[in-house]
């Protein structure tokens, strides 16, 4: 008997999420680049890219700006980079190109939000696009989004970047990474009504200045570690409308070639999403060990009925994954890994937290933040 309640809580849990109307598993919000439409005339949207040492990708994101039509103006700030990132995008000699020197970061802000409010105050179009330094936009891709967010009177849409899925330890933890993030902000729930869910991806954001303007600017977020679902809740909450979803379209080469780069990504921000609660964080632990762990561990008990449960619970866990493996072209056989993942991704939140109550804050582009609020 007790074997069988190990394996009914994995069960419940994931039934659940199968059953929710709103479909968290599924890929259906979604949206691509036509490559083969003329250029497209981009003279309404400036785009905003926060660099810090990214000499090594950001010729070819400079590259695929410029290729996706004619008449919008590219303000890349240079956040203080040590590696030529400057010289680099000087190098391509783009059209349109503004190169600005980033000031120093003062207390109580991110980086990034630091170097996007610089780009803003020299921005004048009516659009904006925030575009991370590592991003490469297929054919298509601004114009497809700035349709988008016209056609159905968006005031922010934004596409969640393809991450590279090459090694062995990509494919085993970005599409999951991909996922839970599903989970956790719905992105039905999100594109709706919905005033509790707003998410946005930072890798690629289109939204209307005067929207932006309405909330104060990047001001407003400063000292926010997850500032695109902090920035879609602003946005939200002001009255403007917001949409997210997947691409192909939209693919970033930062490169995770082992565990350690993806670990320290997730960390970085896992216990910010728990509002650094400690009581969040040991919901969240029986939460995923239940769902994870537990089905696995009834799956070896010596009842049938448990093993029955708990085979049920592993293949519906399964089934709802796979969506996201086929929509990025994986084997759905990584899903029978999915447990695995999901104990590790457990780990990455422990180690945030540990950080956080030691002290030690989040690390990224060699800054420290320690004490930055959540989303």
């Amino acid at each position: 008997m007790s074997a069988i309640w190990l394996a009914l809580p994995g069960l419940f849990i994931w039934s659940a999420i199968a059953l929710l109307p709103w479909r968290p598993w599924s890929t259906r919000e979604s949206l691509d680049g036509d490559p083969g439409i003329p250029a497209a005339d981009l003279g309404q949207i400036t785009v905003l890219i926060p660099a810090r040492n990214e000499a090594d990708v950001i010729g070819r994101t400079l590259a695929s700006v410029a290729a996706q039509g004619k008449g919008h103006r590219i303000i890349l700030v240079d956040d203080q980079s040590g590696d030529g990132t400057a010289r680099v995008a000087a190098e391509t000699r783009i059209e349109g190109l503004e190169i600005v020197p980033g000031h120093p970061l003062p207390t109580g802000w991110t980086g990034k939000l630091w170097a996007l409010e610089q780009g803003r105050l020299r921005a004048s179009s009516p659009l904006l696009l925030l575009l991370d330094a590592d991003i490469e936009l297929q054919p298509g891709a601004i114009a497809a989004l700035r349709d988008k967010l016209e056609r159905e009177h968006l005031a922010l849409a934004s596409l969640m970047a393809k991450l590279r899925m090459s090694t062995f330890w990509e494919r085993l933890l970005v599409p999951a990474f991909v996922y839970f993030f599903k989970l956790l902000y719905p992105f039905r729930l999100s594109n709706s009504a919905f005033p509790y869910v707003a998410a946005a991806a930072g890798g690629c954001i289109l939204l209307r200045r005067d929207a932006l303007e309405a909330i104060g600017g990047f001001a407003a977020l400063r000292g926010r570690l997850i500032d695109d679902c902090s920035l879609a809740a602003a946005v939200k909450r002001s009255g403007g409308r917001t949409w997210i979803g997947l691409t192909h379209t939209v693919l970033s080469h930062r490169a995770y070639t082992g565990l350690r780069p993806i670990w320290e990504m997730v960390a970085r921000t896992a216990f910010t999403q728990l509002h650094h609660s400690g009581l969040l964080l040991m919901l969240c632990t029986l939460l995923m060990l239940g769902a994870f762990a537990a089905p696995v561990a009834a799956l070896f008990a010596p009842a049938p009925g448990a093993q029955a449960l708990a085979a049920g619970s592993l293949l519906v866990m399964g089934g709802s994954y796979v969506p996201v493996l086929r929509y990025y072209g994986l084997s759905p056989l990584w899903a029978a890994a999915l447990p695995l993942t999901g104990v590790l991704f457990l780990l990455m939140t422990w180690t945030s937290a540990l950080r956080h109550w030691h002290g030690d804050g989040s690390l990224w582009k060699d800054r420290h933040y320690a004490g930055m609020e959540h989303s």
